[in-house]
């Protein structure tokens, strides 16, 4: 049985009683793959990761080559494992051009619909299957908080994009495999994520609101979602899951924490033109900082499920 109630912040010094034996990610190499490894790796007898990269192993952790949209011989992984984690899709931080509308579309949709056709093709297919999606995919929202059965679902390129993504996964059935859509937040990660950029931006002086600041940030500290993931397989939750912290903040008052916690004395804020200017030379979207995520998880504490980090001071103090 996954123990989930943890008291302690270090990863290496977890430690839970494991009820799987093969755990496979699809495109774990990223930060939240690298989460999930180091919080099963010491309690799974073994991991496969389905990478775009060389085949190789390191301890319990295989590492095997698959192209996220055909079958190549990669699919027989999936046989007699325990849990599939898909997370693969290329990352929203870029310009919203053509070229990178179709990337962000085809790698969500192609890599979902083939693990769909990989998982029915298995004799002893994975028991339950975690696929990404995002909170992103409720409206903007200043007002109301977005749980998962009365979030209002907007209408725009992201929220189209998840809502595809979601439809592909759900729409065909895999009898024998239990599917979860992670409706996943912003992760807060030391080494991955949108915190060593905002750290940075703090560090250099320019740490103050963004926008005009009222925008809600809907957050999750990593340890808590590696933890949340291991409880909705040890509950065997289905369907859709808000994978956030309890209490989503405006996005000043997320910019103050973080520079009290910096001990910076100047916080410069970033208006919205100067925000536009900047993406365009970084090569991102301003959406990323300025749509209100105003979500909560609603079924994950209706389930129990407490958190380590679930404030955002003690989250910063941890990272």
């Amino acid at each position: 049985m996954l123990l989930w109630k943890i008291n302690v912040l270090d990863f290496k010094t977890l430690k839970h009683s494991a009820t799987m034996k093969k755990l496979v990610i699809a495109a774990g190499t990223g930060f939240l793959g690298q989460v999930l490894i180091n919080y099963f790796k010491d309690d799974v007898d073994e991991i496969v990761i389905l990478t775009r990269g060389k085949a190789r192993k390191e301890n319990n952790v295989s590492y095997i080559n698959w192209d996220a949209k055909s079958l190549t011989g990669w699919e027989t992984e999936l046989e007699g494992a325990d849990v599939l984690i898909n997370l693969a899709g290329k990352s929203v931080d870029c310009r919203y051009n053509e070229r990178n509308k179709n990337k962000i579309i085809t790698s969500r949709i192609d890599s979902t619909a083939v693990l769909n056709k990989a998982v029915l093709q298995c004799v002893h297919p994975p028991k339950h299957w975690l696929n990404s999606s995002t909170a992103t995919i409720y409206r903007h929202s200043l007002d109301k908080q977005m749980d998962e059965t009365t979030g209002d679902i907007g209408f725009d390129f992201s929220i189209n994009v998840a809502k595809m993504w979601e439809r592909t996964f759900f729409q065909t059935e895999t009898p024998k495999t239990k599917k979860t859509a992670l409706r996943t937040s912003i992760v807060l990660g030391k080494n991955g994520g949108a915190y060593p950029m905002l750290k940075k931006l703090t560090q250099l002086g320019f740490g103050g609101k963004q926008g005009n600041g009222r925008q809600f940030v809907s957050w999750i500290h990593e340890l808590d979602f590696a933890r949340a993931v291991a409880f909705i397989i040890e509950k065997e939750l289905e369907g859709k899951i808000n994978v956030v912290s309890p209490a989503p903040v405006r996005n000043k008052n997320f910019m103050k924490a973080l520079q009290h916690r910096m001990d910076m004395p100047i916080a410069i804020p970033i208006g919205k033109a100067l925000l536009e200017i900047g993406a365009t030379i970084v090569g991102t979207e301003t959406e990323l900082v300025l749509k209100s995520r105003n979500v909560i998880p609603a079924r994950l504490q209706q389930q129990g499920f407490t958190f380590v980090n679930g404030d955002l001071e003690n989250a910063l103090k941890n990272l």
